[in-house]
């Protein structure tokens, strides 16, 4: 299939066969058209608190010791941080379910520790398992077989074998297939007595692997090379991953590839409650219709350039659209060395995704925000604060995505559809429809052009009122800031923030009250205990709506 958008405004849609279903979200609003198309797919889950606090990754700590000295700098500089998790680096030679004991020994006792201080930890589990392990000394192979877990090839008998992190060749588990859930499920609860993990990152679950299809080479057939192949990789369907003639439990994998990761993040997210008794945390490399419901996702493996800290943002926005609010990109570049000042830039707008996490790949130099000393920890601290103090907001945003279907972070036109000028705004975004975030996403910039449309806007520093009203302007944003607006007409809840979010949700609560021209505000609080499973659908929680006149003064 292939779709292309035209200026008429038209889309042109070009398939080589099947059947195309059209669903007409009407809205008339953009943020009605989310709500219905989340009411056909699947509302959005419930993120637990500790999941809106800041997160750290590194593939290739390399060693427990290193991971050790970035949480002490990290604590040193007093820097919010909610979430550590654990890459492929953990694990004994990349094998799922294993961790390096000698490396990262005593890496059940550190998760244990972190824990005490409040933390959560996160490991990564990907979806291919050697086959080549001495007999007897790899279960998950071994329960694996037993139980014919696997992606077969196009006979649909043997399982087909490629290559990927473990040593050795390797089988692809199928998702599709119930006997895999229950395979799966059995060894996620068993690795939690091994390490106290509260949530899992699934990751290259497209599936990837690292060939031209499975052993021996894909057929030469009309599935494997239908008579039209998008613009992908090396033209082939095949590429990086199984032959498109393989069988899964639900049919050929060309029907099913893309499903893969969809299929694996609900049995995740299920184990995940049942081996925490709390609400689940997943991260899902691949994603498809509805996976908002069961998991988040980040924007893959980026670079640490300026154009991929500026494409963010539409990425971030477009996922918002597909039912998937949860969402971000690594801060500061996963593949390639960051600088400074992309690094800070990129720390002041990553602070500001749903999902805010600063993720690396091996090889590259040390980019969490404690490495780059004083003055870059202090800006990192001082803007994180602002993400943490503004999480009561954030979450309440996510209930009403979770209960009403609608985007958490949202695009200038969402609010302000009539406006032209916001059509093709995609360099500042808004937190519900009360929060606007204009970043500087060019290097060497002190200053950013914002637009405001019209409505009463206050500067988040100052709380002055700004003068702009449906115009542009060009506002200061020195290295140590990023522009942050709140919208008249809006009230906040706000809480005095700390350095995980197990402190800040003891501390006072407080309200930003933003009057609009008319002298009136309105807003809301929902809170709960934060990781409970299903608080909503038992009603155990609290909700306040705000209104304020100045006319009577009252709240």
């Amino acid at each position: 299939l292939d779709v292309t958008l035209s200026p008429n405004p038209a889309l042109t849609f070009r398939t080589i066969g099947g059947i195309l279903d059209f669903y007409l979200f009407m809205g008339p609003t953009p943020e009605n058209v989310v709500q219905q198309y989340t009411e056909a797919i699947g509302r959005p889950h419930m993120p637990p608190y500790w999941s809106l606090g800041f997160q750290l990754s590194r593939w290739g700590y390399g060693s427990l010791d290193v991971l050790k000295k970035t949480v002490d700098r990290m604590e040193h500089y007093d820097i919010p941080y909610d979430v550590q998790h654990f890459d492929i680096d953990y694990m004994e030679r990349r094998l799922d379910f294993t961790y390096d004991k000698v490396n990262f020994a005593g890496l059940p006792e550190f998760m244990k520790d972190l824990k005490k201080k409040g933390k959560h930890n996160v490991v990564i589990l990907d979806p291919f398992i050697t086959k080549d392990e001495e007999p007897g000394t790899y279960r998950p192979y071994e329960l694996g077989q037993e139980m014919g877990v696997w992606v077969n090839n196009s006979d649909g008998v043997t399982p087909a074998v490629g290559q990927a992190w473990p040593p050795g060749d390797s089988v692809f588990p199928d998702y599709t297939n119930p006997r895999t859930v229950e395979w799966w499920t059995q060894l996620c609860l068993e690795f939690k007595d091994v390490l106290d993990y509260d949530g899992i990152w699934i990751d290259m679950n497209e599936p990837s692997n690292f060939m031209r299809g499975q052993y021996p080479g894909c057929a030469d057939n009309e599935i494997n090379n239908p008579p039209y192949t998008p613009s992908i990789s090396d033209r082939s369907l095949a590429q990086k991953t199984l032959c498109p003639d393989s069988k899964t439990y639900l049919g050929d994998h060309y029907n099913t590839h893309s499903l893969f990761g969809w299929s694996q993040t609900e049995p995740t997210f299920n184990v995940v409650q049942q081996a925490t008794g709390k609400r689940a945390f997943v991260l899902s490399r691949s994603t498809f219709v509805g996976s908002g419901k069961h998991g988040g996702h980040w924007l893959g493996d980026n670079f640490s350039q300026w154009k991929d800290l500026r494409r963010s943002v539409v990425g971030i926005l477009e996922f918002n659209l597909f039912g998937i609010p949860y969402i971000g990109a690594d801060i500061c570049g996963f593949n390639y060395n960051t600088t400074y000042e992309l690094c800070l830039r990129w720390m002041q707008l990553g602070s500001f995704y749903p999902f805010s996490r600063n993720h690396n790949a091996e090889g590259n130099s040390e980019q969490d925000p404690a490495v780059f000393g004083d003055a870059f920890a202090k800006i990192s601290r001082a803007t994180l604060r602002i993400r943490y103090s503004l999480l009561p907001y954030l979450y309440t945003l996510f209930y009403e995505s979770h209960v009403h279907g609608g985007t958490v972070l949202r695009s200038l036109m969402h609010e302000f559809t009539s406006d032209q000028e916001t059509h093709g705004i995609d360099t500042a975004f808004l937190w519900g429809p009360a929060f606007m975030i204009a970043p500087v996403l060019e290097e060497a910039t002190r200053s950013v052009t914002v637009y405001f449309p019209e409505a009463q806007w206050f500067d988040y520093y100052t709380v002055l009122p700004d003068a702009w009203k449906k115009n542009y302007a060009t506002v200061s944003a020195p290295l140590s800031k990023i522009p942050l607006y709140i919208r008249g007409g809006y009230i906040l809840p706000q809480q005095a923030p700390a350095t995980t979010t197990t402190e800040s949700r003891l501390n006072p609560f407080g309200l930003i009250i933003a009057l609009d021209e008319q002298g009136q505000a309105s807003g809301s609080l929902f809170w709960d205990d934060g990781d409970s499973i299903d608080t909503i659908e038992k009603e155990n929680y609290f909700l306040a709506k705000y209104t304020f006149s100045k006319v009577s003064g009252n709240i």
